[in-house]
């Protein structure tokens, strides 16, 4: 059941269920975590943040249950997943994380089923390995058919419930959009892409109707947002972008309602984090940022009634 943003409000005020939010964490050399309530979009930090630094993190949710942050670690590869309870946002680590230490992944999840995360730069060199874990359960099995390409600083969303993409990458620069069909997890490959060859970019989904490639890297920032019609896959490019050129920004949604983006390098790392409401990709500019200035932060969401 879904319940409407006010209803939540009211329910949470009232000492009862917690309403929807969304997550930003790490970036840089930080292992904040900050909280923004999607009722009114006001910011918090958790107490306990990411049990280390993550500076080309990624994240996935299994809304109404936890959000789950790989900590990307460019000088030292780890495989650690951190989980965040949606109930209580209370972290643990995983026993089994990724199949091999790797940093700057793509993610994205079946919500109630299973997340993926993707892709990313191993010991090996970039790989194309995709990671299943299973919800609630979180066992891990590596999905016999990969991305098209090994590639990292790739970005995932997810139609929930039908199939999800990982889109862009490096190196080089790369259009590639991948779809993964959640029946049978088998790939396609989208035959129109990005708009342009970009890394370092940002997902996020109105799960059901469109999902969003935000920002990213050309060979310089760029604001580009770039929207993916889920019933056809067809392609379509925001006329208003993000408010700032954003490499390496991080990508969250309340699904049906808005998705976020911020952080990221506009020339110097940014704490901005930009709002489009899905029911006309208007964009605004939050009035409280990011409590940090982090770059390459992973985010999630939980977008469903706890």
């Amino acid at each position: 059941m879904v319940f409407s943003q006010a209803l939540l409000g009211a329910i949470a005020s009232s000492g009862g269920l917690s309403p929807y939010a969304g997550y930003f964490a790490g970036g840089g050399a930080f292992t904040t975590v900050d909280r923004f309530t999607f009722t009114d979009d006001s910011r918090t930090t958790l107490a306990t943040g990411l049990s280390a630094n993550s500076d080309m993190g990624t994240a996935m949710a299994n809304s109404n249950v936890a959000g789950y942050v790989h900590i990307g670690v460019e000088a030292s590869r780890v495989d650690t997943v951190d989980k965040f309870a949606a109930s209580t946002d209370v972290r643990s680590t995983l026993g089994s994380g990724l199949s091999a230490a790797a940093y700057a992944c793509g993610a994205m999840a079946n919500d109630g089923t299973a997340g993926y995360i993707g892709g990313g730069s191993a010991a090996s060199g970039n790989v194309g390995t995709v990671d299943k874990f299973a919800f609630p359960g979180d066992s891990r099995s590596t999905l016999g058919t990969g991305l098209s390409v090994g590639r990292n600083r790739l970005a995932g969303l997810a139609n929930s419930g039908t199939a999800g993409y990982f889109g862009g990458g490096y190196p080089p620069n790369r259009s590639t959009v991948d779809k993964f069909a959640f029946s049978d997890d088998s790939r396609s490959t989208l035959g129109t892409g990005l708009s342009s060859a970009r890394s370092s970019l940002a997902g996020m989904a109105n799960s059901g109707t469109a999902g969003y490639f935000c920002g990213g890297w050309t060979g310089s920032n760029v604001n580009t947002v770039d929207k993916f019609a889920f019933s056809d896959d067809s392609r379509s490019t925001l006329g208003t972008g993000m408010s700032y050129d954003g490499n390496g920004p991080g990508g969250m949604a309340n699904s049906g309602v808005a998705g976020y983006v911020g952080g990221g390098d506009d020339g110097g790392n940014v704490n901005t984090v930009n709002k489009f409401a899905f029911s006309d990709d208007g964009r605004t500019t939050l009035s409280t940022g990011l409590s940090t200035t982090p770059y390459t932060p992973a985010a999630f969401a939980n977008c469903e009634a706890l």
